[in-house]
């Protein structure tokens, strides 16, 4: 039977992606934030460092967002203490995650330029 390796931090990813997104959202609603949510964790091996990675559903507010949620930090930290079985909370740094605009981005200049003959190959023009 194969065994799979579940590593530590990725079961602390997991709870704190859950954790943080609940927090993230009442903080937008209570802060009255533009609407943002939770993309992925990612901890440190040594679980002291936990990056947030964050996206906006207004982009060009983005930096609004990733500096109130940097202000909220060490608040979510202590609400995190008492909901999560961990033995110390790792410090919590959000960044903003900028992979889906650069993504509709991409979709958009391709809708615009239908005929660039991106996606096609030279077997195909012929």
């Amino acid at each position: 039977m194969p065994t799979r390796s579940f590593h530590r931090t990725d079961r602390v990813n997991a709870e704190l992606r859950r954790e943080v997104g609940a927090l993230v959202h009442a903080a937008v609603r209570d802060h009255a934030l533009p609407q943002a949510s939770v993309v992925d964790v990612e901890v440190s091996r040594e679980l002291d460092i936990a990056t947030v990675w964050v996206t906006a559903l207004q982009p060009e507010r983005s930096g609004e967002v990733v500096k109130a949620l940097k202000d909220l930090a060490k608040d979510f930290r202590h609400q995190l203490s008492r909901s999560m079985r961990i033995r110390r909370v790792p410090e919590l740094r959000f960044r903003y995650d900028d992979s889906i605009d650069k993504g509709e981005r991409i979709e958009r200049l391709l809708r615009e330029n239908p005929d660039s003959g991106l996606g096609t190959r030279d077997s195909e023009k012929q």
